[in-house]
């Protein structure tokens, strides 16, 4: 007599799609600027992978690279550096050192190292990323676009401009072709070229950039993202730099509290505004 298969293999999909559900959960409250709520999905997520799941490469890799990039948004920037460098060898040994998801990692790398200021050190991972997916993708690719718009960040960190604008150039007219007009990674890219045309002295393009990022962003993430509080401090720079103190302070302050109320008072951007603010009402300051 012949014995039934045991429902181990029921149970363990039942626990994937679980995983999965967790993941995608957690996605959305880290687009809706919850950073503390994807954490506590993302680490149930991983208590399952670890146990109910074997200790599954692919599955733990992908979990640890979204705990990452949650890190990374809270400003804890060496757990995320410690994270992403965990996912990196499970991801390859699971599909290959030439799977563009491997290059998920490379470029999540560089962004860190440009979010800590080490923007010649990103730019090998920014390189490398960009060279798996061209090859894997095809130079056309959106995703090979967003590794060109990040090693262009890299670039113009280090002042190196005249390199950056073209690749910002490229990345953007792929963004716009692929996703239209009215897309995310085209309000971000926006807002960078902006700082390269401010960066090379050209003010009035950089306004005219950073207003249509600001609009963009406003329409798709509302008014309460810190998404648009980085392009809103961003326009207050230019304005006090362009002699117009109150536009700017008035900037600064919303700026200010929208990176407080989604990020924290601690957070490295909401120090980094307040600072900006400091700066404006210091110089606009009468002397004793």
């Amino acid at each position: 007599m012949s014995q039934k298969a045991g429902p181990a293999p029921v149970r363990i999909e039942a626990q994937r799609r679980r995983v999965r559900t967790l993941a995608e959960a957690a996605e959305v409250y880290r687009g809706r600027a919850v950073p503390g709520r994807a954490e506590a999905l993302l680490r149930r997520a991983l208590a399952i992978a670890r146990t109910a799941l074997g200790g599954n490469r692919l599955v733990v890799a992908t979990l640890l690279n979204n705990l990452a990039v949650v890190r990374k948004d809270q400003g804890r920037l060496a757990e995320a550096g410690r994270l992403y460098r965990r996912a990196l060898p499970r991801l390859a040994g699971a599909l290959g050192p030439g799977h563009p998801a491997v290059a998920t990692i490379y470029h999540n790398l560089g962004g860190l190292e440009h979010a800590r200021g080490r923007f010649a050190r990103g730019e090998p991972f920014a390189r490398r990323s960009a060279a798996i997916r061209e090859r894997a993708l095809g130079p056309d690719h959106p995703d090979v676009a967003a590794d060109l718009a990040a090693l262009a960040a890299l670039l113009d960190g280090q002042g190196k401009h005249d390199e950056a604008e073209p690749l910002y150039r490229r990345a953007l007219e792929v963004f716009e072709r692929v996703h239209g007009p009215a897309h995310y990674e085209v309000a971000v890219n926006l807002n960078n070229l902006a700082a390269l045309r401010q960066a090379k002295g050209d003010a009035a393009e950089a306004e005219r950039l950073y207003r249509r990022a600001l609009a963009l962003k406003e329409k798709l993430l509302g008014p309460d993202h810190p998404g648009v509080a980085t392009t809103l401090n961003n326009l207050a720079v230019l304005c006090r730099a362009r002699g117009r103190a109150a536009e700017a302070a008035a900037l600064y302050r919303r700026a200010l509290a929208v990176f407080e109320r989604a990020l924290g008072r601690r957070h490295p951007k909401t120090a980094a505004c307040r600072s900006n603010g400091r700066l404006l009402r210091e110089a606009a300051a009468p002397d004793d």
